[in-house]
């Protein structure tokens, strides 16, 4: 079962999907729809009337839900705004606001001067997102990104660092072929470990689904991993993405679906990050009026009319390796399972999507396509 803000992301999250993902066929996607969302959410909670009405759409948050309020400790938004010229800084904004804002979203208003210092302005933020990310993203805003026009700017990162349950040995770890397509390869680092993992398949196009819990079992990373390509006909991969819908998602990873098994895991060790100016994806989307001087309704956040929401960036890092996605220096004791006759064989050494779950809500922390080491 899924509760409606996790069906809210999940939705929110194969829209974004199916939208990056048309102009980056070859291309390795990451991103995080929990962070988006909520970073959305939190400009949600200053629009009023059509500008409101857009932001629910695009969100998919249904009426009934209410506003959306999930905080998480992953998370980390700012909202950096341009204070009025002739005011005292801060005071345009609502009191009310900032308070929702900071009681829902552990989420900090700066005020920042675009108008006259842009440069400083674009360092100070850069090196709050340094900070909060543990140093590995360093430039979200490259020089120019902002300009003086600026009015507010949606910064969102998110950096995830956990360690597996059962960690992959390294000495295991082998240079492998990881094919990219019928006819190209490309060495990767292929990690290796045998052990006793939650499995399901998709019977009507021959994937499989893996599901590799991180330590306290709490988060999940799962891999979709089409049929391997022998047939030549079209990818596995496209058959998995076009019957992708949130019903699908939820029954292909439910615990009915899947079951305990003896498994071979061969997982390439990979790093990605994803950044995306969203502006363009959101307009395509339905959330035009915020960007729109004329029709930007953020009267909930602000008593000046002049709002308008200029950038919306979004960076992720994921990285995968042995001790877990970004290495952690914590040690635990190995269980060993008993030997079982059968062994399943999960060879991702082909495209494949993945997703990290928090599993008490089945909310969608990060999502992403690996195909090009």
């Amino acid at each position: 079962m899924m509760d409606p803000i996790s069906r809210s992301i999940t939705e929110f999250c194969l829209d974004l999907y199916n939208k990056l993902n048309r102009n980056a066929k070859d291309t390795n996607i990451a991103f995080s729809p929990m962070s988006i969302s909520v970073a959305l959410g939190l400009v949600h909670l200053g629009a009023r009337n059509n500008t409101a009405a857009q932001i629910e759409k695009v969100l998919h948050i249904r009426k009934d839900a209410g506003r959306m309020s999930f905080g998480s400790d992953l998370e980390s938004a700012a909202l950096e705004m341009e204070p009025e010229r002739s005011q005292e800084r801060q005071s345009s904004l609502s009191q009310q606001f900032l308070t929702c804002a900071k009681e829902l979203y552990a989420a900090m208003l700066q005020t920042v001067d675009f108008h006259s210092a842009v440069e400083v302005a674009r360092i100070k933020i850069n090196s709050w997102v340094e900070s909060e990310t543990q140093g590995k993203i360093k430039e979200l805003f490259a020089p120019g990104v902002i300009d003086r026009r600026a009015v507010l700017v949606l910064v969102n990162v998110i950096y995830f660092k956990a360690s597996w349950e059962y960690k992959f040995e390294e000495q295991k770890t082998v240079q492998k072929d990881f094919k990219l397509n019928q006819n190209e390869k490309k060495p990767v680092p292929m990690m290796y470990q045998k052990g006793m993992f939650k499995l399901g398949f998709i019977e009507e196009m021959g994937a499989q689904v893996l599901e590799l819990p991180y330590a306290q079992k709490t988060l999940s990373m799962i891999i979709l991993l089409p049929g391997d390509m022998a047939d030549g006909s079209t990818s596995g991969l496209e058959q998995i993405e076009s019957t992708m819908t949130c019903e699908n998602l939820v029954l292909w990873t439910s615990s009915e679906h899947m079951f305990e098994t003896r498994v071979e895991v061969y997982l390439p060790r990979f790093k990605l990050e994803g950044t995306f100016s969203l502006n363009e994806l959101l307009k395509e989307m339905g959330m035009t009026d915020i960007f729109t001087e004329s029709k930007a309704d953020l009267s909930a956040m602000s008593f000046t009319n002049t709002l308008v929401l200029s950038n919306v960036v979004h960076k992720t890092y994921v990285e995968v390796n042995e001790e877990g996605t970004v290495a952690s220096a914590a040690t635990g004791a190995v269980a060993v399972a008993r030997s079982l006759p059968l062994t399943e064989v999960f060879m991702a050494d082909h495209p494949f999507l993945y997703f990290i779950r928090y599993n008490p809500t089945n909310t969608i922390l990060f999502f992403g396509k690996f195909c090009s080491p």
